[in-house]
């Protein structure tokens, strides 16, 4: 549903009050007081499920689970570049007012807030959670994969140890356990609700939790209509955030509006107050015109990359993967395809890598006579021909970058033809390991180092984009993830960093900003790592 000036202001309102505009005296006392108190988000992309474990949801489905839902955990928040962001280092309790850790890191035991309720008023239990614990680890969703990644794989982990204790025992001191408990796959459920529509066939009731919450967060669902909009409700009783208050907002409004252009405009005209996926190419003069407030932040935990198929002749040649790297014009992609609008992951000047921060700047660098060096000494003096393959989703920033990769490749011999592909047949063919050589754009939900190399650099998964497996970084992920000494943790990353730097399987070329568009009087906004809005931070005024 698309909103003129006339009716923008009228139908948010209508929404916010929980019917028409014609509802008399209920509508009317709701209108004075919600204008202030809504906040309306428009949205390219569509929220297909009330449940972010759901096979096939929609990457907005973790920004609302977020909301609705409470998790054991969250992580802290910290000023960043560009405002603030999350921070992994800095977990808290949520539902947990403790989390206790024992001294060899085997035992995490969470003490339930007192007096914490589901949003039917009924008390949160340790059966819930150990109930909601079991499912994210058996359920056939796409929590368990994410969840083994911290060693949480079994229901006989978890166990309920007092009237509001759970226990959580792990085999080995993961780094990354605890981490697990705080993203959007880790939701505590009423089970005593969920079980009601449970049945042989679905025990964990992923079908009814699709379209129905039993949930205990900040905000409770009001109206939900897939793939349009939802509407939520403040859950006045909810005193599990940094402040132990309710949030600032009342109501929140939810909704798909396809077009970047329409969702520009709602913004600057008051219609809306918040986007948060407009092209990189409309800030700048939406900025320019000065109507409303952008906050633009680096996505720390993505990264976009320029990828060598390793498993392919020629790029099974770490020669040729160097020389490629040599020849790509980095600055000049940036300009075009982000307006220089990011953090640039290029560029760098280092043999030894200095420190164990990952993503980072790479030496990867445009240097014309070194990449033709390299490619005679690879046995490819003369060049050779090769294709450069982007998705449809990505046109508007990889539509540049392809045709600047292409004019550069040239001046060393490397002829390029460049081809776009729908996303559903690139991703096809990047598991058969049948693209040469393309763009492609990757995040994590733990952004620690070894996560981030275990995912992209190591196995025979999706992700690993480059299909390289390298036998050295392979064993050293596993050891960084259960390493507990920190300086032998750091040896373990910049070890793993140099490797990647030598052998070259992609090029990390920058982490692109989430330029959040908003109303002037809001503020709060974070960036998190499910890269959605999380409500909870929000205010006007």
């Amino acid at each position: 549903m698309e909103f003129n000036r006339r009716q923008g202001l009228q139908g948010l309102l209508g929404v916010a009050a929980g019917g028409t505009l014609g509802a008399a005296t209920a509508g009317r006392e709701a209108a004075a007081q919600t204008r202030a108190e809504t906040l309306r988000q428009v949205m390219g992309g569509v929220i297909n499920s009330l449940d972010p474990t759901t096979p096939g949801g929609t990457r907005e489905n973790f920004g609302l689970a977020m909301n609705i839902y409470d998790r054991l955990a969250s992580f802290g928040r910290k000023p960043g570049e560009g405002g603030m962001t999350f921070d992994m280092d800095n977990i808290r309790g949520e539902l947990a007012e403790r989390i206790d850790r024992s001294p060899d890191g085997l035992t995490l035991t969470f003490h339930i807030r007192q007096g914490a309720t589901w949003h039917d008023g009924t008390p949160v239990t340790a059966a819930d959670v150990k109930w909601s614990l079991d499912r994210a680890v058996s359920a056939r969703s796409l929590a368990p994969p994410q969840l083994s990644s911290g060693s949480l794989t079994s229901p006989e982990q978890f166990k309920v140890v007092g009237e509001r204790q759970v226990e959580v025992k792990l085999p080995r001191p993961d780094r990354l356990a605890l981490g697990n408990l705080c993203i959007p796959f880790a939701m505590m459920i009423n089970s005593t609700l969920a079980k009601r529509h449970a049945t042989a066939d679905d025990p964990w009731a992923m079908n009814w939790l699709k379209e129905n919450t039993a949930a205990g967060g900040a905000y409770i669902v009001e109206t939900n209509r897939p793939g349009q909009q939802v509407v939520l409700r403040r859950n006045d009783a909810w005193k599990n955030g940094e402040g132990g208050t309710p949030p600032f907002f009342r109501r929140v409004i939810l909704q798909t509006v396809p077009e970047a252009s329409t969702r520009a405009s709602l913004v600057e005209r008051g219609d809306a107050d918040l986007a948060i996926d407009l092209a990189a190419s409309d800030v700048p003069a939406i900025e320019s015109r000065g109507r409303v407030k952008v906050v633009s932040i680096p996505q720390t935990n993505a990264f976009q990359t320029i990828v060598f198929n390793t498993q392919m002749a020629p790029f099974d040649n770490p020669k040729v993967r160097q020389a490629l790297a040599a020849a790509l014009p980095y600055e000049a992609m940036f300009q075009a395809a982000q307006f220089g609008r990011g953090r640039i992951l290029f560029g760098a000047r280092w043999a030894e890598v200095p420190d164990a921060a990952f993503p980072r700047t790479m030496p990867l660098n445009l240097d014309i006579d070194r990449a033709k060096a390299l490619l005679a000494e690879a046995g490819h003096p003369n060049g050779f021909a090769t294709t450069f393959t982007f998705a449809n989703s990505m046109t508007a920033f990889a539509e540049p970058m392809a045709a600047l990769i292409k004019e550069s490749l040239a001046r060393i011999g490397v002829e390029v033809t460049v081809q776009k592909m729908p996303d559903a047949q690139i991703s096809t063919m990047v598991v058969e390991r049948r693209l040469p050589f393309f763009t492609d754009i990757g995040s994590a939900w733990l952004p620690a180092p070894d996560y981030f190399m275990r995912t992209y650099f190591t196995g025979t998964h999706r992700w690993n984009y480059s299909g390289w497996n390298n036998p050295e970084v392979a064993a050293l992920t596993q050891t960084a993830r259960f390493e507990t000494d920190p300086a032998k943790y750091e040896a373990a990353v910049k070890r793993m960093i140099n490797l990647v730097a030598e052998n070259v399987p992609m090029a990390m070329v920058w982490q692109a900003n989430q330029d959040a568009v908003m109303a002037k009087d809001i503020s709060g906004y974070t960036y998190w790592f499910h890269r959605q809005a999380d409500f909870r931070d929000l205010k006007r005024g």
